[in-house]
């Protein structure tokens, strides 16, 4: 049928196409009764109801059929009142089923009149005990929805309102009168209640209900406030299956909500804490400090940051006190690509903030600053200048703080956070978590500062102790490298030593005191000194080692590694002893790099002696490699593969031992090594003099 010949509403055709919901679900039965009490027609629900097919009722006396005889007096009686006086009865009356069993029907009699005015009477009549059913469930349901706190909607498949109970209008802001025939979207506009049309839709498509569904927003009852709702959703159908609409349960969750978020903001500040412990202050780099900083709060916490520390903090000079402090940037974050990142000093560089400034006020009193909104005014406040306050207005930024960095009881830096993206302002609880984190990491920080100023003297001292060897010594050319801690522990005890002997000999010594720091420096000083001191006395190798082995003793607790050689070129030998130290690499002209195999020795300082020396030749052309274990050693390979390396590296020809210096500490040495090294490249060379006199 197309549309223009369907049935407009109301059309007898579209009537009869279906059942009707409710007297399909009472099953009423219909029973035309003669005047003389004869049935005349007995519907098929009158069959269902007492039992007696068609065949069995039409023509008989409805009282003998359908009445137990004590009923039957009293049955007639209604009867008779009916058809005599043309008033309708209606009331339950028990009733005899086909089986003998007794049901109480309730029925609806009235008298009907032909066109010959023949009087009949029709009774309608359905199970007494299904109509109170269906009556407690109507009572039930209208009182559930006018009364019940909960907000209870119907909604027709175009989505408009066809029933709202009060607690919902009150939930909506809107009259109950109003609600009726508008559309959903009417009473509740905007995005977030896009999503719950769209979930009416698809429940109206699939009949799958949708149960406890959070949606949060704004409604007129309370337009300057989210709240929070559970929605259940289920569709509505007759008892055949035809769609009716929607039925809308509402319960507000606003302190549940409330009560959620205010636990999940708790868990994300224990989170932070647990983050900032795990992350920040990981190195004794001042930088990477500060930035781990950054990198907890940023995002969770703030849309960007700024780490600045005192410039007098950093250079170990005293602040004279004259015109604003100084502070260099560290680090900057922001959580996403914004021109605000513009406004903030970049990290490397100086800047002196105005008196009005949040991280002058920080210096000044030594107390956070929280500023929980911030107008396009007062955006001149936290910026640099003018232009910077431009850029922070353009990215939205609406809500500050600056926290000072407080470390051993010194002010050593500011911390400055923002939002912008993230619509909350900051409040009291964020403050607290920023300032948690801040005395944490200042620590770190001035842990890092001070370990710097360490390092930097350790490392004077280091360099200072260590000889600048002449690349020339007689038929050997020299390179020689230093190179300190970088990332993760403190300058150590690395030395070489070049020592001139008579004779044109050169004795040749790399060690390693274990420790760090300047008395670590200054072990290996007194060390070195000692050595110099025991090589004038033109002792063997194994001997100079013993004489060491008791020096060290006495510098308790230290102990350390040691190769010494002597070269003569005359003989073209190299005489060398080992104590506790990786063995030399020898390359011979033409030949492949080699593992000296020397008897090891134990360290300096251990006392078990004895050391033992080895002899072998070293002609023009070989290259004696000396070495500490920073150069070779790392935490995540083993030392035999990173040896094996080692000697592949020194596999080529190389023209220089300076190149051949340069070269290793290029592939073997990564700039956040942990340890030190110390690297000597002896290259024996064709004498240019006869032999020395003895």
């Amino acid at each position: 049928m197309s549309r223009a010949n369907q049935p407009s509403e109301g059309d007898p055709e579209e009537a009869a196409s279906g059942p009707s919901g409710l007297m399909d679900l009472l099953s009423v039965a219909a029973v035309l009764v003669e005047a003389d009490g004869r049935i005349d027609m007995w519907s098929p629900q009158a069959e269902e109801l007492f039992g007696y097919t068609f065949d069995e009722a039409v023509g008989q006396q409805a009282a003998a059929l359908l009445l137990h005889p004590e009923h039957r007096e009293a049955g007639r009686a209604l009867f008779a009142e009916v058809m005599e006086t043309g008033r309708g009865w209606a009331g339950p009356f028990p009733v005899r089923r086909k089986d003998g069993s007794t049901r109480t029907v309730e029925f609806r009699n009235m008298r009907l009149t032909d066109s010959l005015g023949d009087h009949y009477a029709l009774g309608l009549a359905t199970d007494r005990a299904t109509v109170r059913q269906v009556e407690r469930e109507v009572a039930l349901s209208s009182q559930l929805v006018t009364q019940a706190p909960i907000g209870l909607s119907v909604l027709d498949t175009e989505l408009r309102y066809v029933a709202v109970n009060g607690a919902l209008a009150a939930m909506h802001g809107v009259p109950e009168a109003d609600h009726v025939g508008r559309h959903f979207r009417e009473i509740l506009p905007g995005a977030p209640f896009t999503t719950a049309e769209n979930q009416m839709r698809e429940v109206l498509a699939t009949g799958l209900p949708l149960v406890d569904e959070q949606v949060v927003g704004r409604t007129r009852a309370d337009p300057d406030h989210d709240h929070a709702w559970a929605v259940s959703l289920y569709r509505l159908e007759d008892q055949g299956g035809q769609v009716l609409g929607i039925a809308n349960v509402v319960v507000d969750v606003t302190d549940r909500y409330e009560s959620a978020r205010h636990a999940d903001r708790a868990q994300q500040r224990l989170r932070l804490m647990a983050d900032g412990s795990a992350r920040i202050g990981t190195t004794l780099e001042v930088e990477r400090t500060a930035q781990e900083l950054a990198d907890v709060l940023v995002p969770d916490l703030a849309d960007m940051i700024a780490v600045d520390i005192l410039d007098s903090v950093l250079t170990g000079r005293p602040d004279r006190g004259e015109g604003p402090a100084l502070l260099r940037a560290l680090a900057v974050k922001t959580a996403y690509p914004t021109g605000a990142s513009e406004a903030i000093i970049a990290p490397g560089h100086l800047t002196a903030y105005h008196a009005d400034h949040p991280a002058a006020h920080c210096l000044r009193t030594r107390k956070p600053l929280l500023i929980t909104h911030l107008e396009i005014g007062d955006l001149s406040r936290i910026a640099a200048d003018d232009a910077a306050a431009g850029l922070l207005a353009e990215a939205g930024v609406h809500t500050d703080m600056a926290v000072p960095l407080i470390a051993r009881g010194e002010i050593i830096g500011v911390m400055g956070l923002a939002r912008a993206r993230n619509p909350q302002p900051f409040d009291e609880d964020d403050l607290t978590l920023a300032c948690e984190l801040a005395s944490s990491a200042a620590l770190s920080i001035d842990n890092a500062v001070l370990h710097q100023h360490i390092r930097s003297a350790a490392e004077t001292l280091q360099r200072s102790l260590l000889p600048r060897p002449s690349p020339r010594r007689p038929g050997l050319q020299i390179a020689a490298r230093y190179r300190p801690a970088q990332a993760f522990s403190e300058v150590g005890g690395d030395w070489y030593d070049i020592i001139p002997l008579s004779g044109d000999r050169t004795a040749l010594a790399v060690g390693d005191v274990m420790g760090s720091g300047i008395p670590a420096a200054t072990a290996m000083g007194r060390l070195r000194t000692a050595t110099s001191t025991l090589a004038d006395l033109d002792l063997a190798p194994s001997r100079i080692l013993t004489h060491l082995d008791k020096i060290t003793q006495g510098l308790d607790p230290y102990i350390a590694t040691c190769v010494y050689a002597v070269y003569d070129p005359h003989e073209r030998l190299l005489h060398v002893a080992c104590a506790g130290h990786l063995p030399p690499v020898l390359v011979r002209a033409g030949g492949p790099p080699e593992l000296l195999d020397l008897p090891t020795g134990t360290p300096l300082g251990v006392g078990s002696g004895p050391f033992e020396t080895s002899t072998l030749a070293m002609n023009p052309g070989d290259q004696l490699i000396l070495y500490t274990d920073g150069l070779v050693e790392t935490r995540d390979a083993p030392i035999d593969k990173r040896l094996d390396h080692l000697l592949r590296l020194l596999a080529p020809p190389h023209p220089s031992a300076e190149e051949t210096c340069d070269r290793l500490l290029q592939e073997l040495r990564h700039p956040d090594d942990h340890d030190d090294v110390a690297l000597l490249i002896a290259h024996a060379q064709p004498l240019t003099s006869s032999r020395p006199a003895i």
